[in-house]
């Protein structure tokens, strides 16, 4: 007898379940449910797009007719508003039921509106989805001064549409330097630096108050907490997201800044599964609870996911995520969760070569590469290996860095011991 699944969601972690449950059970019926308007499409592409640097045509991965060639039920602008999971059904907006046996939920987040006066204003964009970068585009390529808040990694891709569309910008940020909480400021004045060279000025301890606006609506500046006013016609906010747990707040379903899920991607109840960044995952090289929605981390999620709900138990997830940024002359990396940690070790090499690393209990949990980008599979390597490298951050940091470099528990016995024979 064939199984029933359901989807919500059709960003990288939906889709790939869909496409992993088809390749695996051709039999079954599958269901995706998106809100969007438009199948799945590259939101790393997107980025590109939003800077005027990429036609629409190369950012659309899927095509309505990818998953009707494969049997896939796909059901664009459908909003769920209810979730049975007992009686094994979602309902949607126009009142449709879809049944299931098992059910994944690849929902992602909302991105957070500032709280203060005017921050929904004309001019004022948030960065998630195909369609606010379309209207990113639009609004940055007439604007001539641009605010942008929020000292992370989606914020500084709202820098980036500023410095390429010619808009003068000025970053507004809380603390005394961007990604205070992964970068030291000998690192992070790296980026500082780069933002400058593309016309956008990081403004430090600084923040939004309030917007003000024109009479038809439209933001005109930003005050920040000490009266400084920011002039503007464009306006990126990247304060965090929040997780679109609503659906499951009445349910039996543990939630904790996002569903929260075992290695296996299964929630707590056994028919409910979720992936991306929705997702309070058990991480089973960190031995702990972890978020993480960046693109590969989000496909993984939703392959394991989906194996697992055809036979639970099957695979663990298991997975060291990067992020990269393409805005500037060099590469930027961070891999892992470079933001957890007892301690770190880092070093500056010229004057856009510099790494950091982040260790926890002896062993690496992430980092972060900027200009040379080549140790990082050493790096991953180790983590993924869960190596001790207590007493070793000097070899670590070496320039020309290889897993191999690095002792492992045992390894001088044994190569003494060999030296005997």
């Amino acid at each position: 007898m064939s199984q029933s699944f359901v989807i919500v969601g059709d960003g990288i972690a939906g889709s790939s379940a869909a496409e992993t449950l088809r390749e695996e059970r051709t039999d079954a019926d599958i269901t995706v449910l998106t809100d969007e308007g438009e199948a799945l499409y590259n939101r790393i592409l997107i980025k590109e797009f939003a800077k005027g640097k990429l036609p629409e045509a190369p950012i659309s991965i899927h095509d309505e007719d990818w998953y009707a060639e494969r049997d896939i039920d796909l059901q664009l602008d459908t909003y769920v508003t209810d979730v049975r999971p007992d009686a094994g059904e979602v309902e949607t907006h126009e009142g449709e039921t879809y049944e299931f046996d098992k059910l994944l939920l690849a929902v992602g987040g909302t991105p957070n509106q500032l709280p203060v006066d005017n921050s929904d204003a004309e001019g004022i964009h948030h960065f998630w989805t195909f369609q606010d970068a379309r209207k990113i585009n639009e609004s940055a390529s007439a604007a001539e001064k641009g605010v942008i808040v929020g000292a992370g990694l989606l914020g500084i891709d709202l820098a980036a549409v500023c410095g390429a569309q010619g808009v003068e910008g000025k970053y507004l940020m809380r603390g005394d330097s961007w990604w205070r909480y992964a970068l030291s400021e000998e690192g992070a004045e790296i980026m500082h630096d780069a933002m400058r060279e593309k016309g956008v000025e990081p403004v430090f301890q600084s923040g939004v108050d309030r917007f003000e606006t024109d009479e038809e609506g439209h933001v005109t500046a930003a005050i920040d907490p000490d009266g400084e006013r920011y002039e503007c016609d464009f306006a990126g906010v990247a304060i965090g997201l929040d997780r679109n747990t609503e659906l499951l707040e009445n349910l039996d379903v543990e939630i904790d800044g996002g569903i929260v899920t075992d290695e296996y991607m299964q929630t707590t109840h056994p028919d409910v599964f979720a992936a991306g960044d929705i997702t309070q995952f058990y991480d089973v090289i960190l031995e702990e609870r972890a978020q993480n929605g960046a693109w590969g981390s989000a496909k993984e999620q939703g392959s394991i996911a989906a194996k697992n709900m055809l036979e639970y138990g099957t695979e663990e997830f298991e997975w060291v995520t990067s992020y990269s940024i393409t805005h500037f002359d060099f590469p930027f990396l961070s891999f892992g969760h470079p933001t957890l940690g007892d301690d770190h070790v880092e070093q500056k090499y010229s004057e856009n070569e510099w790494r950091r690393l982040a260790l926890k209990d002896g062993r690496i949990v992430g980092g972060v590469l900027i200009g040379d980008l080549a140790p990082q599979s050493g790096y991953k390597q180790l983590m993924r290996e869960r190596v001790d490298v207590s007493g070793q951050e000097d070899v670590l940091l070496r320039e020309e860095f290889s897993a191999d470099d690095i002792e492992r528990e045992g390894q001088v016995e044994q190569e003494a011991e060999a030296v005997e024979n």
